[in-house]
This record gives structure tokens, C-alpha cells and sequence, in this order.
């Protein structure tokens, strides 16, 4: 169809055919394209109808309404958005609370373990550990010279899945569709990228189809040049305020790089900071329901790594700003790992980012059970991507110990979570306070009262958190913002950390004129009259 055309057919056909073609270029290089200077030579080539973008969003939504399948919508919406990137972004705005479980967790866990085997077209940068020495002239052939933000993954450590190698992808693509459905960010401003340095993943290196270097990950120095060579390569293109989102790094990885890089880059990882602030926010929430400030929360983590451990940080400067010491906020969180609960003098090496939250042990525990029976814990908080370790006991007992128990199962993707949110409401008799990383469907009890889960999800921090970064010209990113991400942009001018002046006073309007518009292009050109001017020669 004539879909990208901006006519009056009925007036003038051809020279509306010709004038306003759909194409990025305006002006100059315009006249200057042999393709569209003169004859654009479509007239033949497509059906004569003229179609609004309304009909094109109806004739899309149509067809996804008529899959089933979760993979095979996600390649359908990918698809969409390598022919017509405004119309998929509509479409995904007007519908997100459908759209987003496929473009993002999750279904995009299942669409980067099958990344191979369902790939289409490249989308973003492929940097693997044979290009150190020459990432900026890779960064040179990304087509966009304007890149506001970047995502990027070594794919170590993806969702709850592990170690996908070059596969990740899909994770800085599906982050970054959520920068401009959720945040209004100009898609061409996103950058995906993935850092191959090879998989431990027997499966994938066995795997014929499988699309990055066959090799067990390099853990060298060569790995960190190579992260290093990365960051300056970014920065030295796009500009010292380019935001770059570390993702799905390896634990260890993940840590050491935050602390690295956060003084030096406009950075921050979604799985540390992220998570930490849509859980807190879930804390906060909870106190409005329960009456129980933050303070007064004992806290039990199943799960140990950067997630827990990024929240465990958030609820302690949390506790701190409500008047508390950083030791007692401290010994208000427990965190149990595969190996057990974190406590002083037990056999397995406790990571250096852990020894904050190491205790004294409190007795015999030899299950998360115990825990729950020792500790009587407020709030559980699983962030572990071990599956369904919120067993019917532990989610009774915290109906026992607590009259209103919060229970976060946040682990990704769905098959991931500690728990099922129909487990929790049935188990409480409805009492709980349930989050989820994945969604959850409405849960009916016997008794007719229905329930829907929230979902504790960082998609609802991190693409405003990038906006609030990008228009505001913010260079480092300190654990704060975190703190204040709901009013990220007030905030880092009042506190000096913004770097764009003037500073705009109606802050609220000066975000929403920046949202990204899906409407397609107009290359009519701008006409108007000179009154009062002869174009007639002297006589």
C-alpha cells in the first residue's frame, strides 16, 4: 500500500506520488538521491490504495490477535519493526500491558535462547573479543552519528536463563524498545550492543546455528581492555553524557564494573540499581496498604547476587534517610543463598560485595524453611532464578508469622519465579502482598474475591530513569537517583548533578515536549506567500 505517502491523490496523484515519499532525508542529499530526485518509479509496483496509519495499527493488532504462540508474536512484532518502525512503536505504546510481555520478559528470554535459530536481520553491534584494537571503527559503521544511550551485554548472565553468549542480544534490543515505547527516547538515539567473548555454554557451543564465537569465555586481561577500550570508544563518538546501561553481566562482572566505571561514565546496571528501586518501590507501596514503615521490615533474601544485593543497598539508604544507623538497617537483611544463609564462619567463601550483610548465625538453618522459622521475616524477597523455592510451607509460615506477609517472587523469566502468584494469594487466604518480575494473570480464590498481581518489574524505572539522564545532560549516576526515580529530573538539577542549561522551569513540559512522535513524517514542503512582492522585471 501507498502507506508511507502523505497525499491528496485525488487532487494532484503524481505530484504527490513524487513530493512526499517516506525517506530520512531532507533537503539537499534529498535532490541529491538518484532514487528519489526526479521519479521515485514506484507507480505499478504497489496497490493504489492510500492507508492512514489507523488502518495499518488495525490490520497489525488484527494479526497479532490471531497468534498464540509467544515466539511466533515476537517475531511478527520484530518483523514490523525492521519495515515500519513509527507504526510498531504505536502499536506497542497503545497497548503495552499486552505488548510488553513479548518485547520484553518474558518472552524475550525464550526468544534469545532460540536467537539462532529465529534470526532475521542483525539489530545493534556485534563486538567480539577478535576486534580489540579497533571497536571505534566498528562503532563508525553504526549508520546513526546521534546515539543518546546504549545498552550493553556480554550475555553471561541473561535473565534467570544464564550464560546465552552472542545470543543476549535480544535483551539491549528489547531494553531499548522499552526506552522509546515507555519514555518517548527516539529509537535512532539507541544503541544495542553485545561483547562476545565467548560462552560456557556447552549446548550453544555444540550448536551449528548457534551465531558467536565458538570458544569458553575469556576471562583474561584482555576481557577488561576490551571493556575498557569499549567505554572510551563510546564516549570519544557520542559525547562524555552518553548513558551506557550495563545488562546481564556475570555477578562478579557486574559489581567491579559499577564501581570502575560509575565516576568516570554516565553509567548503570539495570540488574543492580534496576531492580533495586522498582523493590523498594514495592516496599513503599506496601507500607501505604499495611501501615508498617520501612524501618520496621526484617527482610529475608532467597538469592545472594547483584539483584539482592542492589536491593538490600536501596532499603538501607531507605532506612537511613528514616532515621536509622547503616549498622541497624543493616541487620534488618538477611540474604540465603544456594549454599545457605549468609552468616559469619560458614564454610563457603562469602563474595567481598556480600560481607556487609554477613551476621552472626541466628541457629540451626539448614533450609530457606529454617530461615523463615528463625528469622520471621516481614518480606521475602526471591531474586535467585532458581524456580519455584517460595515451596506452599514457606509461603504458609509467612501467612502465620505476618497478618499482611509481602512476598516478591521477581526471579525472570516466568518459569524462574519463587513462586506462582495463585500460590500466594491461596496460601494467605488472599492476605499477601504479591510482586512478580513476569506477569501473572488474575487469581480467583474459592470464595469469588480476585486478585491481580502487581509485577515488580525494573522496565517501570529504568526507561524514565534514562530520559530524566539523557535530557538532562547527567555525566555520573550516583545510587540517589535511584532513591528519588520518581522525580529523577527535579532531582539531579537541585542537587548539581545536571549538566544541560538553561535549566528549564516547567520541568514537566520540558520532558513531555521531548516525547518521540509516532505520526509518520511529512515531506510536504513549506509554502507560504510573500504578499506585496512583484516578480515582474523593471520596466
Amino acid at each position: 500500500m501507498l502507506s508511507r505517502l502523505k497525499t491528496t491523490l485525488s487532487l494532484r496523484p503524481c505530484v504527490s506520488l513524487y513530493r512526499w515519499a517516506h525517506t530520512k532525508e531532507k533537503g539537499k542529499p534529498l535532490m541529491l538521491n538518484p532514487r528519489t530526485n526526479k521519479v521515485l518509479g514506484i507507480h505499478g509496483l504497489l496497490p493504489p490504495k492510500v492507508e492512514t496509519q489507523d488502518l495499518q495499527a488495525m490490520r497489525f493488532q488484527n494479526n497479532l490477535k490471531k497468534m498464540t504462540d509467544p515466539l511466533q508474536k515476537y517475531i511478527y512484532l520484530m518483523g514490523i519493526q525492521e519495515r515500519n518502525e513509527r507504526l510498531f512503536y504505536r502499536v506497542l505504546m497503545e497497548d503495552i500491558e499486552e505488548l510488553m510481555p513479548i518485547v520484553y520478559t518474558p518472552t524475550v528470554g525464550l526468544a534469545c535462547t532460540h536467537y539462532g535459530h529465529i534470526f532475521r536481520r542483525p539489530k545493534g553491534l556485534f563486538i567480539s573479543i577478535l576486534d580489540k584494537g579497533h571497536i571505534r571503527s566498528i562503532l563508525d559503521n553504526w549508520p546513526e552519528t546521534n546515539v543518546s544511550a546504549v545498552v550493553v551485554t556480554d550475555g553471561e548472565r541473561i535473565l534467570g536463563l544464564g550464560d546465552l553468549g552472542v545470543y543476549g542480544m535480544g535483551i539491549p534490543v528489547g531494553k531499548l524498545c522499552l526506552y522509546t515505547a515507555c519514555a518517548g527516547i527516539r529509537p535512532e538515539k539507541c544503541l544495542p550492543v553485545v561483547i562476545d567473548v565467548g560462552t560456557n555454554n556447552e549446548t550453544l557451543l555444540k550448536d551449528p546455528l548457534y551465531m558467536g564465537l565458538y570458544q569458553e569465555r575469556d576471562r583474561s586481561q584482555a576481557y577488561d581492555d576490551l571493556i575498557d577500550e569499549f567505554m572510551e570508544a563510546v564516549v570519544e563518538k557520542y559525547g562524555q553524557d552518553t548513558l551506557i546501561q550495563f545488562e546481564d553481566f556475570g555477578n562478579h562482572n557486574a559489581f567491579r564494573f559499577l564501581r570502575k566505571y560509575r565516576e568516570k561514565y554516565c553509567t548503570f546496571n539495570d540488574d543492580i540499581q534496576g531492580t533495586a528501586a522498582v523493590a523498594l518501590a514495592g516496599l513503599l507501596a506496601a507500607q501505604r496498604a499495611i501501615g508498617k514503615p520501612i524501618t520496621e521490615h526484617r527482610v529475608l533474601f532467597l538469592g545472594a547476587g547483584e539483584a539482592a544485593l542492589g536491593i538490600a543497598n536501596l532499603i538501607v539508604m531507605a532506612m537511613i534517610e528514616k532515621g536509622m544507623t547503616q549498622a541497624e538497617a543493616r541487620e534488618k537483611i538477611w540474604l540465603y543463598d544456594k549454599d545457605g544463609l549468609l552468616v559469619k564462619g560458614r564454610s563457603q567463601e562469602t563474595d567481598s560485595n556480600q560481607e556487609a550483610f554477613v551476621h552472626d548465625s541466628p541457629g540451626t538453618v539448614q533450609t530457606f524453611l529454617d530461615a523463615v522459622n528463625t528469622l520471621k521475616p516481614t518480606a521475602i524477597i526471591g531474586v535467585s532464578g532458581a524456580g519455584r523455592l517460595f515451596t506452599h510451607d514457606v509461603i504458609k509460615t509467612m501467612g502465620t508469622l505476618n497478618e499482611r506477609p509481602v512476598i516478591f517472587a521477581l526471579s525472570n523469566p516466568t518459569n524462574k519465579a519463587e513462586c506462582t502468584a495463585e500460590d500466594a494469594y491461596t496460601l494467605t487466604d488472599g492476605r499477601c502482598l504479591f510482586a512478580s518480575g513476569s506477569p501473572f494473570g488474575p487469581v480467583t480464590l474459592n470464595d469469588g474475591r480476585v486478585y491481580t498481581p502487581g509485577q515488580g518489574n525494573n522496565a517501570y524505572i529504568f526507561p524514565g530513569v534514562a530520559l530524566a539522564v539523557v535530557l538532562s545532560g547527567v555525566r555520573h549516576i550516583s545510587d540517589t537517583v535511584f532513591l528519588e526515580a520518581a522525580k529523577v529530573v527535579e532531582f539531579v538539577y537541585a542537587n548539581g548533578m545536571a549538566f544541560r542549561y538553561p535549566e528549564p522551569m516547567d520541568k514537566e513540559g520540558f520532558v513531555r515536549a521531548t516525547v518521540w512522535d509516532t505520526e509518520y513524517d511529512s515531506f510536504e514542503p513549506d509554502t507560504y506567500d510573500w504578499p506585496g512582492v512583484n516578480f515582474s522585471p523593471k520596466k
